[in-house]
């Protein structure tokens, strides 16, 4: 492989530098990894007629109902995670609880590639930035990488417990946060590596900066670092009263990287300045509702957070089923909007201020941050929804849920 160009990434024996990477406009859309949110029992069809509970008809009434296009079900156990292809977002893989990720073809569902020989439930799974390759991590630490192209495995590394795992936008670089603390950093195929340390405590989230120079880390003990890819010195430390108070959650950055938004099981959203270190915002437990009891907080994390392109609001999403979308300028909350149930993951529309949210009521919500309006909901899963992806055009979604399946969905607005 190459190494001397402006975009390539130089790692000598100990003495490892990386030269300068130019960050294109565009950021990157990495997918985020299957939150942990504890142990959530879902009815079978066929329970009793008690009070409180649904029957079978009204069961099997409500999964009868499936506005999906189509249906992937090719996994045989619970599907975590899904990523498209950022060249064409024609392709989709999907990585599940059957230790393989499969690459296919989201207008037919067609498998182009199996990846196979993992461990442990793949929880992670990803395109690089140029769509020529993807990676599959599972929960053990195996990590590789395939060609698209050739479908061949073409690298393999192993490291402790897998937390997250994500490409570099615009070069040939991967990273991965394990349970134990360490970031690492493999050019790949090459496999030149170094590892970011840190305390002993989960490396729990992580994401590049779009230009291609630091990366954000939030930690088990509620603290957020931000790394010099090229020196694997820590550039900031956001810890103790301006940290978090509990584990973080979910953390993502602004179109220019100038500001991160961090969540975390402490129930408390947190703005970032990304150049100075410091922290110019604090979003409070639960969207601004009273608290009904001390214990809340605890049982109210914050599960995935966002900053809208076009407009200055942020989005963030509680395991209670709340969504609060912010006016960023001046921190006020706009809207609240409720979930029957807890939230997953929420995604913002590249060039609208529409924010799509899937729920483990297996639903998939679209809705209207100007108003706080739901545009429309689609139904066809049968389980939590674990993961999902929208397409540049946020003409279509796929989602990944418990029931063992991915499915396909167009998303259709008065709008379009």
């Amino acid at each position: 492989m190459d190494t001397t160009g402006e975009n390539a990434l130089d790692i000598h024996g100990d003495e490892e530098i990386i030269e300068v990477i130019d960050l294109h406009d565009t950021e990157p859309e990495p997918d985020d990894l299957a939150d942990e949110l504890g142990d959530v029992d879902f009815e079978e069809p066929g329970i009793a007629d008690d009070e409180g509970w649904e029957t079978e008809d009204e069961m099997e009434a409500e999964a009868e109902q499936d506005d999906s296009e189509l249906t992937f079900s090719k996994h045989t156990g619970s599907v975590f995670c899904v990523s498209l292809d950022p060249a064409t977002n024609s392709l989709a893989v999907t990585g599940g609880e059957d230790d393989k990720a499969y690459v296919w073809r989201v207008s037919d569902g067609e498998v182009l590639l199996e990846c196979t020989g993992h461990k442990d439930s793949v929880t992670c799974a990803m395109f690089s930035h140029d769509s020529s390759m993807v990676a599959s991590g599972d929960m053990s630490g195996m990590i590789k990488v395939w060609k698209v192209d050739t479908k061949e495995e073409i690298w393999s590394f192993e490291v402790g417990d897998l937390e997250w795992l994500e490409w570099h936008p615009c070069a040939p670089v991967l990273l991965a946060g394990t349970n134990d603390g360490n970031v690492w950093m493999w050019k790949v195929p090459s496999g030149d590596c170094k590892t970011f340390q840190s305390p002993t405590c989960q490396a729990t989230s992580g994401k590049i900066l779009p230009d291609g120079k630091r990366a954000v880390v939030g930690y088990g003990d509620g603290s957020v670092r931000v790394w010099d890819l090229k020196q694997g010195n820590t550039i900031h430390v956001i810890k103790g009263h301006d940290g978090h108070q509990g584990p973080l959650t979910c953390l993502a950055c602004n179109k220019d990287g100038s500001l991160v938004l961090t969540g975390s099981v402490d129930g408390c959203s947190k703005l970032i300045n990304t150049a100075t270190g410091k922290v110019v915002g604090v979003f409070p437990a639960d969207g601004g509702k009273a608290k009904a009891s001390e214990d809340e907080d605890e049982s109210n994390s914050v599960e995935s957070v966002g900053f809208c392109n076009i407009l200055p609001l942020i989005a963030v999403a509680y395991l209670d089923g709340t969504l609060a979308l912010y006016d960023l300028s001046t921190q006020v909350l706009r809207h609240r909007c409720q979930h029957e149930a807890g939230i997953v993951h929420l995604r913002w529309e590249e060039t609208s201020s529409v924010v799509s949210t899937c729920s483990l009521d297996g639903t998939l919500r679209l809705w209207d941050a100007r108003t706080g309006n739901m545009v429309s909901e689609y139904h066809g899963h049968t389980a939590e929804i674990l993961d999902f992806a929208v397409n540049r055009e946020a003409s279509l979604a796929v989602t990944t849920s418990g029931d063992y399946q991915a499915k396909v969905f167009c998303l259709q607005r008065p709008d379009r």
